[in-house]
């Protein structure tokens, strides 16, 4: 296989599939992760100038182990791992759910942390590796809501500049924190219209320019352990409550 490889999690729908979309345009070979949606995932690939699409539950202990090394063996150039993949389920930080935080945590900061290991051990790449690690800002801009996902993405932002202290030769391990893009949950349009401009800038970031932004760290351009931030300034706004329920009190 000619083309550099890249795995994308959680690359059937969203953020992931406008990844996916961005690097197959720019000469890579995609594999489109997804869990549920095998439909999409499969309509995606077969879009892709070279494509193929897995199947892997990550909420499962392991899981993202065997996906990893499986990879591993049969791809000859895999240059990049995107952690997309995230669930982001509503709870109050005033009344943890153990099921709900258990859940989060394994798919949202334990799965990505074990594959990157995997990754950085086993795969094959002709130049250095990069793992890209999808935060929120939130890691910078916290607030009450969606306590056990904001946690969890803590948690994994934490582990990105210990993991590029060790990272050998010319591998990188970052960060992209990514504002609010896309509808959340039951959100109107209208609702993310307002939502989605309480930036520093009052513009609405696009998805493609977060693709954007992880082509340009697959490059390999900046030290190993930082995070970059594509939300339009919103990590600068302190927000006491997410976004979505904001643009509902405003209206």
């Amino acid at each position: 296989m000619s083309r550099p490889s890249v795995l994308i999690t959680g690359a059937a729908k969203r953020i992931g599939a406008e990844i996916a979309r961005h690097f197959g345009a720019n000469g890579w070979h995609v594999v489109v992760h997804y869990n549920h949606s095998r439909d999409a995932a499969e309509a995606l690939a077969a879009e892709l100038p070279s494509a193929q699409s897995v199947s892997c539950d990550l909420a499962q202990s392991g899981a993202g182990l065997g996906m990893i090394e499986d990879l591993a063996a049969r791809l000859d150039d895999w240059r990049v791992l995107i952690n997309s993949a995230s669930i982001f389920p509503p709870d109050a930080v005033t009344d943890l759910s153990p099921d709900v935080f258990s859940e989060v945590m394994q798919v949202n900061a334990k799965a990505p942390v074990r594959m990157a290991q995997a990754f950085l051990r086993s795969a094959r790449a002709k130049t250095g590796r990069r793992v890209i690690q999808i935060t929120d800002q939130k890691i910078a801009n916290p607030n009450p809501d969606f306590f056990s996902y904001t946690m969890s993405k803590h948690a994994l932002a934490a582990t990105i500049p210990m993991m590029g202290m060790a990272a050998d030769g010319d591998d990188r391990i970052y960060g992209l924190a990514p504002g609010a893009i896309l509808p959340s949950h039951d959100q109107t349009a209208e609702e993310a219209e307002t939502s989605h401009r309480m930036n520093l800038l009052h513009r609405r970031t696009g998805a493609e320019e977060v693709a954007e932004a992880a082509l340009f760290l697959a490059q390999g351009w900046l030290a190993s352990g930082q995070t970059l931030f594509v939300d339009s300034g919103q990590h600068l706004v302190p927000q006491t409550r997410d976004v979505l329920y904001l643009a509902r009190e405003t209206a």
